[in-house]
């Protein structure tokens, strides 16, 4: 039986190969041309240390002086050691090009829909059904896609989870004068190529052993989508997620139907939409997310928190974290810098 396992490298870069039972990552890796830096192979130097992000693993042996207990506890793992027991994740803090990891793959898309799923955004669907082999992206990655009829590329988060399929989904922010904003309104119809790279990005969902803190600016959300389609498909984490979709108005909130279905499949779902401007058509949260996080509950328990949208947004949730002293949270953060044209 063989497991899927993912690369994630620094520089964005994720690569995925299969991995044998009981075969060593270190082997495993070699064999599909990703040279993982390496010296004894014996689990002393630490050399090939990586993280296991998601998935169930074994090491061999680990030196004390290589990996502390602490270490241990962070999933740090020796790939010359480490066998992988379920389909798994990998991190190494290191540039894709220092083991002549190749990089993302191109590939077409054809659209088949798109739908304006709120004032300012629309959901754009690809099929890449016709490309030899799955996609394999991990939830919360990226694509560059190129702008049909112009040179622009631009990059958006999958909206949805990987697929036998091929069937993507992607959240466009619909600008007053940008280059995929004016494809979308004014040229794009069912059957358009789209070619895309990907994926891209280490912003994906971890391995989950604490409750979860989802933070969304606007098209942020689009990352989040794929996390919990990946959540709800496998029923849930074992630990409480919450939700917080903070947006200017209220007409800017999308996907909310799919939202709360989440609350059906994943237990422990909860959801805090936010709302920046007063319109006068909201009777919900208002204001920034940072002024609904429950800071006594956060002290009270480690926590992860994924965090993404537009700079300011993630600069002040960095600076509420600090402010309130809450080291103890682990935070994943994709800040993204809107296109102007």
């Amino acid at each position: 039986m063989n497991h899927k396992v993912a690369f994630s490298f620094a520089d964005g870069k994720t690569l995925f190969i299969p991995v044998q039972a009981n075969e060593l990552l270190l082997d495993a890796a070699l064999r599909n041309g990703i040279k993982i830096p390496l010296d004894c192979r014996e689990g002393v130097c630490g050399t090939c240390m990586g993280r296991c992000e998601s998935g169930s693993y074994q090491m061999d042996y680990a030196d004390e002086e290589t990996l502390s207990p602490e270490d241990l506890a962070q999933r740090k793992v020796l790939a010359c050691q480490t066998r992988v027991q379920s389909d798994a994740s990998f991190y190494f803090d290191y540039d894709s090009s220092l083991c002549s990891a190749a990089g993302p793959s191109t590939r077409h898309g054809v659209v088949t829909a798109v739908e304006q799923v709120s004032a300012s955004t629309a959901i754009l669907h690809l099929d890449a059904g016709g490309e030899a082999g799955p996609l394999d992206y991990l939830p919360g990655q990226y694509a560059r896609l190129h702008v049909p009829g112009t040179d622009a590329v631009r990059s958006y988060s999958f909206a949805n989870r990987p697929n036998a399929r091929n069937q993507l989904q992607f959240l466009i922010r619909l600008l007053p004068d940008g280059a995929m904003s004016n494809y979308i309104r004014e040229r794009c119809k069912v059957g358009d190529e789209i070619r895309f790279e990907a994926p891209l990005g280490t912003f994906y969902l971890r391995h989950v052993d604490r409750p979860l803190l989802l933070v969304a600016g606007g098209t942020g959300l689009s990352a989040f989508l794929g996390m919990l389609d990946e959540l709800a498909d496998a029923g849930g984490c074992g630990h409480p997620v919450h939700l917080y979709y903070g947006v200017r108005q209220a007409a800017d909130l999308c996907e909310m139907e799919r939202i709360a279905a989440y609350a059906e499949r994943i237990p422990g779902f909860r959801f805090t939409p936010v709302i920046s401007d007063d319109d006068g058509q909201w009777d919900g949260k208002r204001g920034y997310v940072t002024e609904h996080f429950e800071a006594s509950e956060l002290r009270e328990a480690p926590f992860d928190m994924y965090l993404c949208g537009p700079p300011p947004m993630v600069e002040s949730v960095k600076d509420w974290l600090q402010q309130q002293g809450l080291e103890h949270g682990r935070l994943y953060l994709e800040k993204f810098t809107q296109s102007n044209a």
